[in-house]
């Protein structure tokens, strides 16, 4: 079960953070919120293949929520509960969709953007060289400070010292990234990325019973917040 999300396919995953982005419209109660966020929160313990990610999204999620709290509360006549629908809110609108983003692979969602919505080739192929990109750049930032350590430029606890570390270190990065596109701009021109228009693509993109049932489930949670609502919560 806890394999189910990396096993269908990027457009369902991506699915997730949609519904749930519709569905929050509908939270206008505490207790719809509850019932939403519950749903979700059920789905991710029978799913989800880990939680250290996911609580990693949550935490950045709940930042925004406590901010829409305070705010809420302090500008809207002091009312708790609406203050804590709002923020809840939020959970339920950018939770599941950050979630699922961190389980798409780059190259699947490409053949799935071209194979299956059939657009354009040259964009999707630049799209997906720019995802593989940005997926490494973790990676890179890990190589910068290994060298930087061995070479005697580690932070320190001076705050202020740190500070210039982070920034040295993002410009760092920055220039490799460049370096890195110009690098990946050459060798795709000279595959033929700049002039061709019809393509074809290694790895097929069906749609599998499992991903048309992930696909409904998605839609069912979306719909959580609509159904309470409607039914008097």
């Amino acid at each position: 079960m806890r394999s189910v999300v990396l096993r269908i396919n990027p457009l369902v995953q991506l699915s997730v953070g949609l519904f749930s982005l519709l569905g929050s419209f509908w939270i206008r109660s505490l207790p719809v919120a509850l019932i939403a966020l519950g749903a979700y929160a059920v789905a991710g313990l029978l799913l989800l293949p880990g939680w250290r990610y996911p609580l990693a999204c949550l935490g950045f999620t709940a930042i925004a929520a406590v901010t829409i709290v305070y705010s809420t509360w302090r500008l809207g006549g002091h009312d708790v509960e609406e203050a804590f629908t709002a923020g809840l809110r939020i959970v339920v609108l950018a939770g599941p969709g950050s979630i699922m983003a961190g389980y798409v692979d780059p190259s699947r969602f490409a053949d799935y953007l071209a194979q299956t919505l059939h657009l354009p080739a040259r964009l999707i192929a630049a799209f997906a060289a720019a995802l593989q990109k940005f997926t490494g750049f973790g990676l890179a930032w890990q190589q910068l400070e290994r060298v930087r350590r061995v070479r005697g430029f580690g932070p320190s606890r001076n705050p202020l010292a740190n500070g210039r570390y982070a920034a040295n270190m993002s410009f760092a990065l920055l220039v490799q990234a460049l370096r890195g596109a110009s690098a990946t701009s050459i060798a795709m021109d000279a595959r033929g990325f700049a002039t061709a228009h019809d393509r074809t693509w290694a790895e097929p993109a069906p749609w599998t019973v499992l991903d048309r049932l992930a696909l409904v489930g998605a839609a069912v949670l979306g719909c959580a917040p609509i159904v309470a609502r409607l039914g008097g919560a």
